[in-house]
């Protein structure tokens, strides 16, 4: 612009426009999604059914937290530190394989019934009927790790003569896992505490008689 003087008028600078801050926080919106997932699993669980829970727009859905398939390796990842660290801490606390196997069972009955949230184990549960190759495997990796995680307990117990010789350490870790996921559906289908507390003693009755050591 030219001022009537004939110089040149200073031109304003245009503020750049501030960044909208996020309307929800995100922590919470977080929750809902795990809780939705828990509970539908992830193949029925869309992405409009999570906008709608975790009452944001898809738009900020896809700023927080990327695609849905982002969403749900973190919802993973947080439901592990808060909801399925029982089996991690009496694997590092307990002295024995036995001891640990056991709480992890009585603590999975009580952890799989407690009300507030879904029933049963969400890394059982989130594939069941999914079509996404790669959400299944990295869920099917998760629960053979528990497994590779209880063998190598059980063998290192029987090195040490806490456990017989003749243990048979890989089938006695598969059965665990099948335990605690059996543990995991009779949940989502009604069993309760005391019901899946009665099953886990039960499932240790089997256990090999200690060696040299207690356990």
């Amino acid at each position: 612009m030219v001022n009537e003087d004939g110089t040149q008028a200073p031109v304003k600078a245009k503020g750049r426009p501030r960044g909208r801050p996020r309307s929800f926080d995100r922590e919470t919106a977080l929750e809902k999604a795990l809780l939705a997932f828990w509970e539908h699993g992830y193949e029925a669980t869309s992405v409009s059914d999570l906008t709608r829970v975790m009452d944001i727009g898809a738009p900020s859905l896809y700023a927080a937290f990327g695609d849905k398939r982002s969403l749900f390796d973190e919802v993973v990842r947080v439901y592990g530190t808060r909801y399925g660290s029982f089996t991690d801490r009496a694997l590092a606390e307990e002295p024995t394989a036995r001891a640990a196997v056991e709480r992890i069972l009585r603590e999975a009955a009580t952890a799989y019934t407690e009300p507030g949230h879904p029933h049963g184990c969400l890394v059982v549960h989130a594939a069941a009927n999914c079509s996404t190759p790669e959400v299944e495997q990295s869920l099917r990796e998760r629960r053979n790790a528990n497994i590779a995680a209880f063998e190598s307990r059980i063998r290192a117990d029987v090195a040490a003569g806490v456990l017989p010789p003749d243990t048979d350490a890989s089938a006695l870790a598969r059965h665990t896992g099948a335990m605690i996921q059996g543990m995991s559906q009779q949940a989502r289908d009604g069993a309760s505490r005391e019901e899946l507390a009665a099953v886990a003693e039960i499932a240790m009755s089997i256990w090999p008689r200690t060696g040299t050591h207690t356990g």
